[in-house]
């Protein structure tokens, strides 16, 4: 039995998220779904996160104990092979970009040491609308530099139950950022990415930290406003929550940082 760890990218547009569930399509169940019948064996994968309905990755990563005889420098290439069959329609959403053996024991989620997310945001005063999927489109100017400014109040170690949208199941809400970074790309001005590293991260706290910074460059807060919004653990005092089509799970990683 070889344990074989993924990394995985997709386009979440039109799944329910990453993990499995009953009557839904989501990644990790179709996924599941093509290659156990392509093989005509059981194939379960154990994900690093559960990602939401709408959120994209280019780094997922899964675990996936197996005795299939594929060797791992393979594994990518003929699981897309089986993912690409015509009646899967998975072609252009899901794709394996590499494969490891690991050690028995080894799993994907408790293994993580930490993950980097991406959000990308679009602010132009026109729309564009094939980018309606991928990017927060906000047509009014963000004050980056009031953005950046109320980063450092997110990062290091802090109970942001503030930051954690009602329904979450999490127990402590106790979590370190290790970085925070806001930037408009230089080649295309409209492009804004937030940059978030962390331990791990409570239930749309991504999203919420996004549009809390939002509500910052439009100038409906203060950037020092976030040191209160944090200590305060209420998450009435956050921002909005950013929509779903503009994160993206970037890398899971398996070092300490």
């Amino acid at each position: 039995m070889r344990n074989l760890l993924l990394k995985i990218q997709y386009d979440g547009s039109l799944y329910h998220g990453w993990a499995r569930q009953p009557g839904l399509r989501t990644v990790c169940g179709r996924m599941e779904e093509v290659l156990s019948e392509y093989f005509s064996v059981p194939v379960e994968l154990a994900g690093a996160s559960r990602t939401d309905a709408g959120v994209h990755a280019n780094g997922q990563a899964a675990t996936l104990l197996t005795e299939l005889g594929v060797p791992t420098d393979k594994v990518p290439m003929v699981f897309n092979t089986a993912l690409a069959d015509d009646r899967t329609e998975c072609l252009s959403d899901i794709r394996v970009l590499d494969a490891r053996e690991m050690p028995e024991g080894f799993h994907a989620r408790f293994d993580s040491k930490g993950k980097r997310y991406i959000y990308r945001i679009r602010n132009s005063e026109t729309p564009d609308i094939f980018l309606k999927r991928y990017r927060w489109q906000i047509t009014r100017p963000l004050d980056i530099d009031a953005m950046r400014a109320a980063c450092p109040y997110v990062e290091g170690e802090h109970d942001f139950a503030c930051f954690r949208s009602s329904g979450s199941q999490e127990g402590s809400t106790v979590r370190e950022v290790y970085s925070l970074d806001v930037k408009r790309l230089e080649d295309d001005p409209s492009e804004i990415l937030i940059t978030i590293e962390g331990s791990a991260f409570l239930y749309n706290m991504v999203r919420i930290i996004t549009g809390t910074l939002v509500e910052t460059g439009l100038g409906k807060r203060k950037p020092e406003d976030m040191e209160q919004i944090i200590a305060s653990k209420d998450r009435s005092n956050a921002g909005i929550i950013a929509p779903a089509g503009g994160l993206w799970l970037d890398e899971v990683f398996y070092q300490e940082r």
